[in-house]
């Protein structure tokens, strides 16, 4: 496909969501590359790290969870020390966790408006929903062939391969409803939802490019003439199943 470079580079940020062993991770890299963009995914825990005068293994305790280490730590010291815990409130004991999402919300808006990104999970479909120069993008498959993905790109058994998927899936699920109060399975986050079961990442990357491409065009078209109904003309009849209202 032959880019329309201009219109491309109209559009500031994509984001990734993806179900884990989707093929989604890899899907953001080649795509970044493609376009010549920046990949956010790892990279940002590192910023995090910096940001928060931490190391990048703290920083990782919280990406995509809202309990991570540090929280289940405490629980587990006051279980082992309720002494120790008496009278510290838990808000204070996790404040450096809502300190974790604020600054990753920052850096992904910075990112955004930097410009000519990819960017993987982090909530990135809510925080940058509202900015028409943001292609949202849903990357799903079959749970039998996310655990032969799995298997194959981690070296994992089949059983390990799906508690794995089991577990990521539940920790970015719980982040997204406990940070943002949505479920990464909301379509309507997304302007795009691929099923990798019968189609392979370079043609998933081919189909996003031509998205991409296609809302660029339509930047400069105000939002209320944007939608399914426009250029269509009214049915020629009344639907079949069209049922009067009765008063």
């Amino acid at each position: 496909m032959n880019e329309d470079i201009e219109s491309i580079n109209r559009m500031r940020a994509i984001t990734i969501s993806r179900e884990y062993g989707s093929g989604g991770g890899e899907i953001a890299s080649r795509l970044a590359k493609r376009l010549g963009w920046q990949l956010i995914d790892h990279e940002i825990i590192e910023l995090v790290a910096s940001e928060m005068g931490t190391s990048t293994q703290q920083a990782e305790a919280y990406d995509e969870r809202t309990e991570g280490i540090l929280a289940r730590a405490l629980n587990s010291l006051q279980l082992l020390e309720p002494a120790y815990m008496a009278g510290i409130p838990p808000e204070a004991l996790l404040s450096n966790e809502k300190t974790y999402l604020k600054t990753v919300s920052r850096i992904i808006r910075a990112a955004a408006t930097k410009g000519h990104v990819v960017i993987v999970g982090r909530g990135s479909q809510v925080l940058l929903a509202r900015q028409r120069d943001v292609l949202h993008v849903r990357i799903i498959a079959p749970l039998e062939q996310r655990i032969a993905y799995v298997m194959q790109r981690e070296g994992l058994d089949q059983a390990t391969a799906q508690a794995r998927i089991q577990m990521k899936e539940h920790d970015r699920m719980r982040h997204l409803e406990t940070a943002y109060h949505r479920k990464p399975a909301d379509a309507h986050l997304y302007d795009i939802v691929l099923n990798t079961s019968f189609l392979d990442l370079d043609s998933a990357v081919e189909i996003i490019s031509l998205t991409l491409q296609q809302k660029a065009k339509q930047l400069s078209v105000k939002t209320g003439d944007l939608g399914p109904a426009v250029g269509l003309s009214r049915y020629p009849d009344q639907p079949e199943d069209f049922r009067p209202t009765v008063e």
